[in-house]
């Protein structure tokens, strides 16, 4: 047995779950620094400004399990206020500081001679690290489309991640591209301030009505003053076992639990949109969850107001003036919106990632981004990523997977620490058993029932966690040592 030895981690971003692995470093002592290309922490909630941004798990729910957060202004919170938590909770912790802005990772390259990560800047500097954390998100590569004459259009046009505040909205003809929640979101936030709303709809979407409703400054002081309050939002029986419920239905697509969304999502639809044409235009023709379900108070209310127009046709062309469609029709617009997502494969790429003996994460990618329970990758010892590929996605709380996940990469964090080895990666068979079995159990669960999604891979395989939500908790537990080479 070796001795115990100080590592020293590298944490690529400080979104959530970059600024969650620097808390738990911190509280144990070690040395680490957390590089974020931006000038801001945040990661999704500093890019995303747009109007009508909201998260879609309930706002005391979506806050770390050691942080409560009284202030929250309403049940679903603004992206804004969540901005606003994790620039709280970063300060207070001491994590701010520990942040080096202005540095995005353009190489991580492993020595296997020393068992070290070099990791090289935009700025040309470099650092070498024991152990890297890559905390860099999956929804931050905006996906532009691929539409004839984009650069022509006259007035502003601009990915709803890179919102700009000067463009005409107040007034204003509107065109929005895209039906995700996105879209579904800045529908409902348009509606009263635009002369007219274009919405540009490939395919409409179900949505599960939800309730919405504000704090009053007495239900944040009664918040501050008696915690427990906050704890019976964040682990309401009901919300609780609606998370299971969600994941044991999307994994057994012809059950019950199933049949009652469905059921939820039609009736929504059915009592909710009183013009027939319009109706028809937002039935979806897939089944409900197969995309991420849009949870939403008020849109079928926005969407029938006169300022909205749904677009259902197909675009033959941006021109300077507006977007032409195939049938002829010219719609005139002054700003156009594109809601059109993100590149969900990038992860911590464009940087070039290097394993032992020189593998290349390109490559090891090159069907499909893959990891070992979403968290580690046979060939890149010592390399670990939070909410990486194939792990949990649905209407629930990332950080809540985060910190399980943290949990089960402590565990191998502690062989290192110990000094029982020096790098830690997974058996190649035992990430092919994974992987065999998740691709086979994926395949099954409501996401590859028909539709397109941006859950899907390259290979239309949804790239997500196929069980229920119950198997991942037990599964974060702790690794199964056994799949694991320790190298001493």
């Amino acid at each position: 047995m070796g001795e115990a030895r100080k590592l020293r981690y590298a944490i690529i971003g400080a979104g959530m779950a970059g600024i969650l692995a620097g808390i738990k470093l911190k509280e144990r002592g070690e040395q680490f620094t957390i590089y974020e290309k931006a000038d801001k922490l945040g990661g999704t909630w500093r890019e995303n400004r747009y109007p009508g941004l909201t998260c879609d798990v309930p706002a005391h729910a979506y806050t770390y399990s050691f942080e409560p957060y009284p202030d929250w202004d309403a049940y679903y919170s603004t992206g804004a206020q969540i901005q606003t938590y994790f620039e709280y909770v970063a300060d207070k912790y001491g994590i701010t500081p520990m942040i080096r802005f202005g540095h995005e990772v353009t190489s991580a390259i492993y020595n296997d001679a020393t068992a070290t990560w070099t990791l090289t800047f935009g700025n040309g500097s470099s650092v070498e690290a024991d152990v890297v954390i890559a905390a860099s998100g999956v929804l931050h590569h905006p996906k532009l489309p691929d539409i004839a004459g984009l650069d022509t259009f006259k007035g502003p046009a601009f990915h709803t991640a890179r919102w700009d505040d000067s463009a005409p909205i107040d007034g204003a003809r509107v065109g929005l591209i895209g039906c995700g929640s996105t879209g579904i979101q800045i529908v409902t936030a348009l509606a009263d301030r635009v002369e007219k709303l274009v919405h540009f709809q490939r395919s409409p979407q179900w949505v599960m009505p939800v309730p919405q409703f504000d704090y009053t400054d007495a239900d944040r002081e009664a918040f501050r003053k008696d915690p427990a309050l906050m704890d019976a939002i964040r682990y309401n029986d009901e919300y609780l076992g609606a998370i299971k419920r969600f994941t044991d239905a999307i994994t057994d697509i012809d059950g019950p639990l199933m049949q009652q969304i469905e059921d939820a999502c039609l009736q929504n639809l059915e009592n909710s949109v009183r013009d027939p044409e319009l109706k028809e235009k937002l039935r979806p023709n897939y089944r409900a969850a197969c995309k991420r379900l849009i949870y939403s108070w008020n849109y079928y209310d926005k969407v029938q107001q006169p300022s909205i127009f749904v677009e259902t046709g197909g675009i033959e062309r941006i021109e300077p003036t507006g977007v032409r469609m195939k049938d002829g029709t010219l719609h005139e617009l002054d700003t156009l919106v594109l809601a059109t997502g993100f590149r969900a494969d990038r992860f911590i790429r464009p940087a070039v990632v290097k394993g032992a003996g020189g593998v290349c994460l390109d490559d090891f990618w090159a069907v499909r981004p893959r990891a070992h329970y979403a968290m580690t990758m046979p060939g890149f010892p010592n390399l670990f990523m939070l909410n990486g590929p194939t792990g949990p996605v649905g209407n629930f709380s990332l950080i809540d997977i985060a910190e399980q996940q943290w949990n089960y990469i402590e565990h191998l964090l502690d062989e290192l620490r110990a000094g029982r080895a020096r790098s830690v990666q997974p058996r190649a068979e035992a990430f092919e058993d994974y992987e065999e079995r998740r691709i086979a159990a994926a395949k099954t669960t409501i996401f590859g029932s028909g539709c397109q999604s941006w859950y899907l891979d390259g290979e239309g395989v949804p790239a997500s966690w196929p069980w229920s939500y119950e198997a991942f908790a037990e599964a974060m537990k702790q690794p199964v040592m056994s799949e694991f080479e320790l190298a001493a």
